[in-house]
């Protein structure tokens, strides 16, 4: 089983909000997640974005791939 750290699409149409999630890598995008760890908010200026570092340690200790968008908001939050 491939794991992987992923955003995961909320909010309404037109106005997306997303949250940082352990998963299955065979799973579908909005599929039923193993863990949230954070969450991303790219419509308010500046833009939110938080996450638990231990969780996310905690992940990727246990062989999880974070996704090309998280793994630069990862670098973003010093994580």
């Amino acid at each position: 089983m491939a794991l992987k750290l992923r955003l995961t699409r909320m909010g309404s149409k037109k106005r997306p909000f997303y949250r940082i999630v352990a998963v299955n890598s065979e799973t579908r995008r909005d599929g039923r997640a193993l863990d949230y760890v954070g969450f991303y908010n790219p419509m308010v200026k500046p833009e939110e974005f938080s996450v638990d570092a231990e969780k996310v340690k905690m992940w990727i200790e246990r062989g999880a791939q974070p996704s090309d968008t998280v793994r630069s908001l990862l670098k973003k939050a010093g994580v």
